[in-house]
């Protein structure tokens, strides 16, 4: 018994922060009142646990291990073929406002298209998912009682998607009011607690109106009748007439009742009915012409129980995978290939003999009609073939059976093509699918991305597939000039405008090799419906985050123009939210499309953001959009936390199957995940990585010369468009300076825009001289300042804690630490003119107090603190890292800054 208990506690740990899988067979919903099943069991199979078992089911069995085999193979799956079920009327937004305790009883059948409640945890509701039933059962085990409840009772739903669940980065189209699009391939199980009312789809647009009772049920039988008696107009078929329903017939039967009952309840309320035309694969953005009604009738048809429960089986229709509901799918018809019935054609010519011009017209009247035939909406995988090779031998088969009437062709074997040519017992047709064709504008969008230029994969994973995209270099465009319309015709206050660090260029000058390394590697990733992981790293300054913002925005404009798959953007910054977890709430507010502008952020906590999050990743129910979704993490060093549980759930979630999530890290380091980061965060982190480096003389004089460049387009040459605000001379001297330092962008531009403002007044151009002055103004900070007046010893402390902060990869440091550091530098960094003697703990501590007072530094403080060891406390530098270590340098001389450069 004690060995037996062992697994429980780790087993209720581990769900301790996991969410369960919407909907859950564990909470009953208080608003179902009565619920069962409406109809004796039209099918009973051995459980299938893939297709028959909620997410959380599958865990559970998964975690029980294998003792539970016996019992797995004693379950079995009833199929119904519809339920009943009575619950309190749910508002949506969107709904009429419903009167309190009121209740509704509703049969709801397969094939019948429903409301489904997918925004469980919102506090706002959204108007609810429209799907339809294509299976329903219950799993148990052999012999069991049926279990009257909704928490055992499963249904399985085929999306529908609403304009507003798609992609936010898409193309845009018009839509009709209430217009939903069919999914290709999108289907969940849900149990009958989401599940808020019946609804109406059609294909036809029309104007709702409300339902008038009927004394009597009528029903189309067919009678002869005489054209006289037909009434002139009516819309009815010549040998079509009403007569009354029979009570004993399949027209008085429940079903009808059932539907009548919908129809008058649906009628009326326009929030219920739906209007719907097209098909969507949501993923890629492409629509395609769907008629809905066929095409109900026909999955009906198709998917009916089989006889019996043969077991598994290599047909096509198999018995114990049946109520999957793949029948419901819907297949993109492939165009046939030109190449092969051109050259199909070309021989069918050469072989064709003199005959009749008519025959040649009866010929090529039945390749039409093969034409035509093929391009029906529901055709079996089979008979596609099959058609197309009626289609390719139709000319063949007329051209020699002619010959061989008139005696004029030879004799010779008959082929195999001949052979399935000749004339058979015709059969009745089997539709197995449904066979759709993209809209005009897909069908334009699908013929570009195939014309795209196939380009290498710059990605270290092996794929089979390369980018269908053309990299393409933005353009200066209108933007950057619009944004200094506002301004007089001042070439110098326009000169400062553009060398602002906030006034970013579309074009980024000298990145472009970055630019399409990761344009490439983010575009690949959307165009195989995976995800990934790309890291930037560089210094500071060094236009990774510009050179991010380019590439999604050309990835908006590609995903506009259809060249693309859809997408969501989020953008999480680690310095603009208050604790790391916060980004959890900004990833969900992009997944779900929920627009902050119009309603504000959702009123949810980050604890309450993760759970939805790890149920949308893990469990596979990602509701009926499961589009792409870009995120970019600005500012990774701020997310890291002492557990590395937010960095860690953000790189694990891309490599999980299906969930289409594509991160983009940018860090200030690039050996951040080696220093920082454990084993387990590493190995999620993938091997994508792209280093900006620091810019050089030549490149900082480039992007200089290029805004001035900008400011001369808008300007002509008696409005000051050919006078020189900033000489190369001096142009090259401050990017001589930045470059021998850091190589930030930010910093030159801040000099020459300083430089221009000194020498504005006087209405002169910069000159070297005046880039000195500066630079010299730029050092004399107050910070600057205060660093210079400091004491050795507390200079000494600063140098330890920047020495600790790049050996240990972290900005907390460990005073004990720093204590150790300090004291090993006073042997190496003591000047002549400095004590030589070794500090006393005691004494460290008052060096230690006088940088705290004067906030340099930032002591870790706090209740759990005081019960630490003094040594184990956490000391921040408050300072510029930089900046110190250039005065420290400047101050102590040449060993200080060959101590601090390393």
């Amino acid at each position: 018994m004690a060995r037996e208990s062992l697994p429980q506690t780790p087993t209720r740990r581990s769900q301790r922060f996991q969410p369960t899988a919407t909907p859950s067979a564990k909470l009953d919903d208080k608003n179902i009142l009565e619920c069962g099943w409406a109809s004796e069991p039209i099918y009973v199979r051995k459980a299938n646990p893939e297709l028959d078992l909620l997410p959380e089911e599958q865990e559970a069995r998964n975690k029980a291990g294998e003792d539970d085999d016996d019992d797995d193979e004693e379950l079995e799956s009833t199929f119904y073929d519809a339920f009943r079920m009575k619950r309190k009327a749910t508002s949506f937004r969107g709904a009429k406002r419903m009167h309190a305790g009121k209740t509704a009883v509703q049969t709801y059948r397969v094939g019948d298209t429903i409301m489904v409640e997918t925004d469980t945890l919102y506090l706002m509701k959204r108007p609810p998912s429209i799907g339809v039933i294509v299976a329903m059962w219950e799993t148990r085990q052999k012999g069991e009682d049926v279990e009257i409840g909704p928490t055992k009772m499963r249904v399985r739903v085929h999306w529908f998607l609403r304009p507003t669940e798609m992609a936010s980065v898409r193309a845009k189209r018009e839509h009709e009011e209430n217009e939903i699009y069919y999914c290709l391939s999108t289907r969940v199980i849900v149990t009958p607690s989401v599940i808020l009312s019946r609804c109406a789809v059609s294909g036809t647009r029309c104007t709702v109106v409300k339902a008038k009772p009927k004394p009597k049920t009528y029903s189309y039988v067919s009678v002869p009748v005489t054209p006289s008696k037909r009434r002139p107009g009516s819309p009815l078929k010549k040998r079509t007439r009403f007569s009354p329903a029979s009570d004993d017939g399949p027209d008085g039967s429940d079903k009808e009742a059932d539907e009548e009952e919908q129809e008058s309840e649906v009628n009326g309320e326009p929030e219920k009915n739906f209007y719907c035309r097209l098909a969507v694969d949501s993923r890629r953005g492409m629509f395609y012409d769907f008629n809905w009604e066929r095409h109900r009738k026909d999955a009906l048809l198709r998917t009916k129980p089989p006889l019996d429960d043969s077991g598994p089986s290599s047909r096509k229709n198999d018995p114990s995978a049946w109520g999957e509901g793949s029948g419901w799918d819907v297949v993109e018809k492939k165009s046939p290939d030109r190449r092969h019935h051109d050259a199909t054609a070309k021989k069918s010519r050469g072989r064709k003999s003199r005959g009749d011009e008519d025959d040649e017209q009866i010929s090529e009247s039945e390749v039409d009609d093969s034409d035509d035939f093929e391009a029906s909406e529901s055709v079996s995988d089979g008979e596609e073939d099959e058609a197309d090779d009626d289609l390719s031998g139709s000319d063949e088969r007329h051209s020699s059976d002619d010959g061989e009437e008139d005696g004029l062709a030879e004799p010779r074997t008959p082929s195999r093509k001949r052979k399935r040519g000749q004339d058979r017992t015709p059969r009745k047709t089997k539709r197995d699918k449904t066979f759709v064709q993209p809209t005009p504008h897909s069908k334009a969008a699908l013929a570009r991305r195939k014309r795209g230029p196939q380009t290498p994969s710059s990605s270290p994973r092996k794929r089979k597939s390369t980018a269908t995209f053309a990299i393409r270099f933005p353009e200066q465009s209108l933007t950057f000039q619009a944004s200094m319309t506002h301004l007089p015709k001042d070439p110098w206050l326009r000169s400062m405008h553009a060398l602002h660090v906030g006034s970013r260029p579309d074009a980024l000058p000298c990145r472009e090799d970055e630019y399409a390394r990761v344009l490439r590697c983010v575009g690949e990733l959307l165009e195989e419906g995976s995800g990934g992981c790309v890291y930037i790293s560089g210094v500071p300054g060094t236009g990774k985050t510009a050179t991010v913002h380019t590439v999604i925005k050309e990835l908006k404009r590609m995903a506009e123009n259809s060249e693309i798959n859809p997408f969501s953007y989020v953008e999480i910054n680690g310095l603009k939210i208050p604790e790391p977890s916060a980004a959890y709430n900004l990833l969900w507010e992009g997944i779900s499309d929920h627009d902050v502008a119009k309603e504000g952020h959702l009123r949810t906590s980050a604890k309450e953001s993760l759970k939805v999050l790890m149920r949308y990743f893990t469990t596979g129910n990602r509701g009926p959009g499961g589009h792409a979704c870009v995120v970019l993490m600005d500012e990774l060093d701020q997310l890291v936390t002492p557990k590395q549980d937010v960095i860690y759930n953000f790189f694990n979630w891309p490599t999980l199957v299906g969930s289409k999530l594509v991160v983009i890290a940018v860090a200030n380091t690039m050996d951040l995940p080696e220093r920082v980061m454990t084993g387990r965060v590493r190995s999620r982190l993938g091997m994508i990585r792209i280093n900006f480096q620091p810019y050089t003389r030549e490149q900082l004089e480039k992007i200089v010369e290029a805004r001035l460049a900008s400011v001369k387009e808008g300007l002509e040459d008696e409005e000051g468009g050919s006078q020189v605000v900033i000489a190369p001379d001096a142009i090259k001297f401050a990017s001589m300076t930045v470059s021998r330092i850091t190589g930030d962008a930010r910093r030159v531009l801040d000099i020459c825009r300083r430089a221009v403002e000194l020498v504005r007044p006087s209405k002169g151009t910069v000159k070297a001289p005046h880039v000195k002055e500066v630079v010299q103004i730029m050092q004399n900070t107050p910070t600057a300042a205060y660093l210079r007046d400091l004491s050795f010893h507390e200079r000494l402390m600063l140098a330890s804690l920047v020495k600790c902060v790049k050996r240990e990869g972290v900005e907390e440091i460990k005073w004990s630490e720093v204590q150790h550091q300090h004291l090993t530098y006073v042997d190496v960094l003591t000047s002549e003119d400095d004590p030589t003697r070794k500090p006393t703990p005691a004494e460290l501590v008052m060096v230690l107090d006088s940088l705290v007072s004067s906030r340099a530094v930032v002591v870790e403080d706090g209740a759990a603190v005081a019960r630490k060891a003094e040594g184990e406390r956490r000391l921040l530098l408050n300072i510029e890292q930089g900046e110190v270590e250039k005065v420290l340098g400047d101050v102590g001389g040449q060993r200080w800054k060959n101590v601090l450069g390393n």
